[in-house]
């Protein structure tokens, strides 16, 4: 879906037949106005962009210097998430709704790009509206009896406690506002959608330019996933797989910058990648780098037989498909992820304010990034699993490995789900510092999970029983603010190191492991972030993984299919199931830069044609390769060519294999 910026080759016929021939079936509007008769002419599905406006949402406040309002925690967000707002752009939405509806290509609405109640994703401090009533009446609501009064308080509050015993922490006053904020604003985006349901009720509303989950700016996406029905996130903080786990069933999109300095199969890489992890389409965006007098640019050519082959024959395979995984769940602990800010943040100081790219720097982003690289490099697929969802429902009884990613923060509710999950059969795996404080924000005396995995706190410890003894955390992502390598932001901080990886709390064992019920809990005390580095300068190996991974295979998982290539190119396979049949995709696994405004690509991207075998734990039937047709022989082991900036595709009949017992 072409956002035509540039887009110099026009709405007439030129234009029509480009996107005809280069396999482009998208298109867009804006505020409610486009060419549609060429959409409709040209059969162009599209997206309408900005349905609520430009600036209430994505706000960029013009001529307007926000640094006094960055530390003074009383300050109200220039265009107050109030009545009068709402209200203004329900009216816009309505007019602009109202506008296109009529037409039978229209596939989605976005409220706005780049939407926050921030700026972005950047730290803000303020009051996102004046009325401190609401406020003290959600407290009231998520505390019940013994609710803290109304207090206005920024960072600076939280980072001057950071010399105290993890028991006097309590960063709550400060937390509280932040997840106050975020149900506000999750709320918000929710009236909007339902605004624009009421003018069309059959078409998905949501936004695009989403950013990584953080602390700033409206990003839990446990809250957020509720309430909208259509998003484009940049891939940020392992958002694209939460939100893959968190609302399959809605179209999720990619944005798609070129970039003439990177590798020529790039484009391919990007869209090949999401493609296999459920998207339904991208948004690309435009600019001078498409067109040159007009006509397409060479880099067009090469990209188009993707684009014709996902849009116009693959595509319809993916509709409607459910994701697979290994029943492993990550788990998804905003609270936590409020708690990892402070905690780094303590070594920018008063320098906060500049403190930017949290996917890139934060402790709970580099955690949740290792273990999910952990798992795709062994060959296991994985989910994210919400806090909330826990807390009302318990762990869902189709997993068997629970990984908690720095989950800093743990409720009383959520921590004997936990437990009781692994009474029942379950393995419950901690990196490090699982439960040190409450979903407020405030440290505990005792660890929530202390006695599920059999260690102890007594609310003594400071940051010099963790990692290097300096700071709470593995790194000083001040004195690293610019790396550009892991090597340069894990050297920092120099910590006592366990095959490898940092020790957490250096009064505790590694590894310990307890039978619990039925099940097992086992406490690493290890940070996985060094995994990032080993993988960045390809010295990762199995038994690097190992470390991690050995209580899952105790678990008795393993994987059920297997692909390698006969070169040292690092594969994903991601699984899917539709109508009967298991959908299997092998793609090279890279990483994706981006930002908070979009951009980036495949990093390190290896570009040839090599042969890959692909093994399974048991024979399959009916096996069909997607990308020829070509019917292929019952059995359980296959080969094809792949072109690594693209990836093979098969099905077979029927659910996947049975997994092996373990070690065998």
């Amino acid at each position: 879906m072409p956002w035509r910026y540039r887009w110099t080759i026009g709405t007439g016929d030129e234009g029509g037949r480009f996107t005809r021939e280069y396999g482009i079936n998208g298109g867009m509007t804006d505020h409610g106005r486009g060419p549609l008769g060429w959409l409709e002419q040209w059969n162009l599905r599209f997206y309408n962009d900005h349905t609520a406006g430009k600036g209430d949402l994505f706000l960029m406040v013009q001529g307007q210097d926000l640094q006094p309002q960055l530390r003074e925690p009383k300050a109200i967000r220039p265009r107050p998430l109030d009545r009068a707002l709402r209200e203004k752009l329900e009216a816009t939405i309505a007019a602009n709704v109202r506008a296109i509806r009529r037409s039978p290509l229209r596939v989605a609405y976005a409220l706005d790009d780049e939407v926050s109640w921030s700026v972005l994703s950047r730290p803000i401090p303020w009051r996102i509206h004046g009325d401190d009533g609401d406020y003290r009446r959600w407290l009231h609501s998520v505390y019940g009896r013994g609710a803290p009064g109304v207090q206005i308080v920024g960072p600076d509050f939280a980072l001057e406690q950071l010399g105290r015993p993890l028991g006097r922490l309590d960063f709550s006053p400060f937390l509280d506002r932040m997840s106050y904020n975020d149900s506000v604003w999750a709320n918000l985006l929710g009236a909007l959608v339902e605004r624009c349901h009421r003018e069309d009720p059959s078409t998905p509303c949501g936004f695009v330019g989403g950013q990584a989950p953080g602390l700033w700016g409206g990003y839990d996406y446990a809250k957020i996933a509720r309430k909208v029905q259509f998003i484009e996130a940049y891939d940020l903080g392992s958002s694209a797989e939460i939100l893959r786990s968190f609302a399959p069933d809605i179209p999720r999109v990619t944005t798609h910058f070129h970039k003439d300095q990177r590798s020529p199969g790039n484009d391919r890489y990007l869209a090949w990648r999401y493609f296999a992890h459920g998207h339904r389409g991208m948004i690309g965006w435009v600019d001078e780098s498409w067109f040159e007098g007009g006509r397409p640019r060479p880099w067009l050519d090469r990209f188009r037989p993707a684009l014709r082959e996902l849009g116009g024959v693959q595509g319809p395979k993916m509709v409607g498909a459910r994701p697979l995984d290994d029943g492993i769940a990550l788990y998804y602990s905003h609270p936590s992820i409020q708690v990892s800010w402070i905690l780094d943040a303590e070594a920018h100081g008063k320098t906060w304010p500049n403190r930017n790219e949290d996917h890139r720097l934060g402790t709970s982003h580099n955690v949740r990034r290792a273990w999910t690289w952990l798992l795709e490099d062994a060959g296991l697929q994985y989910r994210f699993l919400a806090y909330d969802q826990v807390v009302t429902g318990g762990v869902p009884a189709d997993v068997r490995v629970l990984i908690l990613p720095a989950c800093y923060a743990l409720s009383d509710v959520e921590s004997r789900h936990i437990a009781g999950f692994a009474a029942a059969g379950g393995t419950v795996i901690a990196d490090f510092a699982p439960g040190l404080f409450d979903q407020h924000g405030k440290g505990r005396l005792r660890g929530a999970l202390d006695d599920l995995f059999g260690v102890r706190h007594d609310g003594t410890e400071t940051r010099a029983d963790f990692f290097g003894g300096r700071l709470w955390v593995e790194t000083d992502q001040d004195a690293g603010y610019s790396f550009r390598r892991y090597r340069e932001l894990l050297e920092t901080v120099r910590p006592r190191l366990h095959q490898g990886y940092a020790i957490a709390e250096r009064n505790l064992p590694v590894g310990t492991a307890r039978q619990v019920g039925k099940g097992r809990a086992v406490y690493l005390n290890l940070s996985p972030q060094r995994y990032l580095m080993e993988r960045e300068e390809r010295t990762a190996t199995e038994a690097h993984r190992r470390v991690f991974l050995e209580p899952v295979f105790a678990a008795g998982v393993a994987p059920w299919i297997r692909a390698k290539a006969d070169r040292a190119i690092p594969l994903e396979v991601t699984y899917w199931s539709k109508q009967g049949r298991t959908l299997v995709f092998v793609i090279q696994n890279v990483p994706v830069s981006g930002s908070s405004t979009g951009g980036g690509g495949a990093e390190g991207l290896v570009e040839a044609v090599v042969p890959v075998e692909v093994r399974l734990s048991m024979p399959v039937r009916d096996v069909r390769d997607e990308r020829t047709g070509r019917k292929l022989p019952d059995g359980d082991r296959f080969t094809f060519q792949l072109d690594t900036t693209e990836a093979v595709f098969f099905s077979f009949a029927g659910e996947p294999p049975t997994t092996p017992p373990a070690g065998s």
